[in-house]
């Protein structure tokens, strides 16, 4: 194969404050290195926008180190082996991994693995990608739901939230979503299978919740932090778990973290709240895209993607994140 002429790449080149902006970003064609012996020469075909991209950005203690200022902008992907050095890559291979905010990516294999083209590309960056590993293993492995039992989900139709209700919903729970805007509603309860859903945007959530968990809420999955986080746990049940994987809702702060002020509900109820963190469950990849790899076979998940075109557009369809201007998944087709 003739050698590409030129790489495409988004470099972080400030701490954004804030939303992240276009003058946090450069945007440069570079050469494509040469492969030495065990690399991939991989084209990215779509990108993987989520809510932990703007933590990566950030100077501070984390689960993993920042983006550092200067380097291309950690994203996984999913792409075609253009040529390979490698064992066990062949040219023509698809797969996925950490990509990176741009059009080529030398790599030499780790973290990445082959994807079969005969489904949908983008469900390896949703369902069968880091989303629905996160949802799998926080959901099934802190949150614990037991059949009969009420599971909440705050952004309820984004990547996370909507496979965590539909895992609650195979596992026999009740299940009651929190998403902004009626449409997402309709689509959390008709088309996902949720028993309810609550539109923040325009009801009143602690009426919500005092309607549609009628028992209590025994597991609570939040995405989003904030306000949403403290009403919920005043609606907790003895023993409830509470599954933090995000706070979408204080990614963008320019003053600190607002923690959750009922947070002695926890002691009352003898509640347990504890973090989601997916590499911890990477040993474990294969096991949960096994079974849900299965659900959808069987029809019992759906794959929603929200893809946007252009990897020059890619500091603004990140924001689309942050505002909820996404419906399902957020991918970016970079050609």
């Amino acid at each position: 194969m003739t050698a590409p002429a030129m790489n495409r790449v988004v470099r972080l080149i400030s701490r954004p404050v804030g939303e992240a902006k276009r003058s946090d970003f450069s945007l440069t064609d570079e050469a494509v290195p040469a492969l030495d012996d065990g690399q991939i020469l991989v084209r990215t075909l779509y990108l993987s926008l989520d809510p932990a991209m703007r933590g990566w950005m950030n100077e501070g203690k984390s689960y993993i180190e920042p983006v550092a200022l200067g380097d291309v902008m950690r994203a996984g992907g999913v792409g075609e082996v253009v040529a390979s050095n490698h064992p066990r890559f062949a040219a023509g291979d698809f797969v996925s991994g950490m990509t990176n905010v741009q059009t080529f990516c030398v790599t030499d294999g780790r973290g990445f693995t082959k994807v079969d083209p005969s489904l949908a590309l983008t469900i390896y960056l949703n369902v069968l990608g880091m989303p629905g590993m996160t949802a799998y293993f926080g959901l099934l492995e802190s949150g614990q739901p037991k059949a009969g039992e009420t599971v909440v989900v705050s952004g309820a139709t984004g990547a996370v939230g909507a496979t965590v209700g539909q895992i609650a919903k195979i596992k026999g729970c009740h299940v009651v979503g929190i998403a902004g805007g009626r449409e997402k509603c309709d689509y959390a309860v008709k088309e996902l299978g949720f028993d309810a859903c609550i539109d923040y945007k325009n009801q009143d959530v602690r009426k919500g919740l005092k309607e549609s968990c009628l028992k209590g809420v025994d597991v609570y999955f939040d995405n989003v932090g904030g306000e949403i986080l403290d009403i919920v746990l005043t609606r907790i049940n003895l023993r409830a778990r509470i599954v933090i994987c995000g706070a979408i809702s204080q990614y963008n702060n320019t003053v600190p973290v607002k923690g959750p002020s009922n947070y002695l509900s926890l002691l009352v109820n003898r509640a347990r709240m504890e973090g989601i963190v997916v590499f911890d469950y990477a040993p474990r990849y294969k096991e949960a895209a096994a079974q849900m790899g299965q659900w959808l076979r069987e029809g019992k998940l759906l794959s929603k993607e929200h893809v946007e075109v252009g990897i020059d557009h890619f500091p603004e369809v990140l924001g689309k994140l942050f505002r909820g201007e996404n419906f399902g998944k957020l991918v970016l087709k970079v050609g």
